[in-house]
């Protein structure tokens, strides 16, 4: 007869969730279960509310404002000026991220949609990459041209019908 011990239970429990953690971790709200969207936004705001025209005029992320708003595929971007946002307006395709703004190096190297952070981005080739974390933007940064190439095979595969 086995003594039920709070090791035994923890110890239980653990294994029951390597097991099923499919199950398990699918419980958890992480980048990896954002919903299939074409533009990453958090209530609606697209890309944490990051001017996109600041990463190439300003060289850095810069806080949008609300009064310099505009609505595009699907969320409201934010513009630090109105001359941002009416450039943004004539030429969206110039300055949204890639990806819709997901992770760049999780669309590339996973197949998924992660959330961003502003301050982890680049620009290669006049386009905008955003990414996860510091971390996963070391290693982006060290074949961003490989996982380009990989992000922009897999990325009509993942927003599919929502084109």
């Amino acid at each position: 007869m086995q003594v039920l011990t709070r090791r035994n239970v923890i110890g239980g429990s653990v294994v029951g969730m390597l097991a099923g953690g499919g199950v398990y971790f699918g419980l958890l709200r992480g980048p990896e279960t954002l919903e299939p969207a074409k533009v990453f936004a958090v209530d609606g705001i697209a890309i944490r509310g990051t001017d996109p025209v600041a990463y190439f005029t300003a060289g850095q992320p810069v806080m949008g404002r609300v009064e310099f708003s505009h609505g595009w595929a699907g969320a409201t971007w934010y513009f630090a000026s109105a001359d941002n946002r009416d450039a943004f307006r004539v030429e969206p395709g110039k300055y949204a991220p890639q990806y819709g703004g997901f992770c760049a190096w999780a669309v590339a190297a996973k197949g998924r949609l992660y959330s961003t952070q502003p301050k982890n981005w680049s620009i290669v080739g006049d386009k905008l990459y955003l990414n996860y974390s510091d971390k996963i933007q070391e290693i982006w940064e060290s074949d961003r041209q490989g996982f380009i190439t990989q992000g922009d095979a897999r990325w009509p595969e993942i927003i599919g019908d929502m084109v």
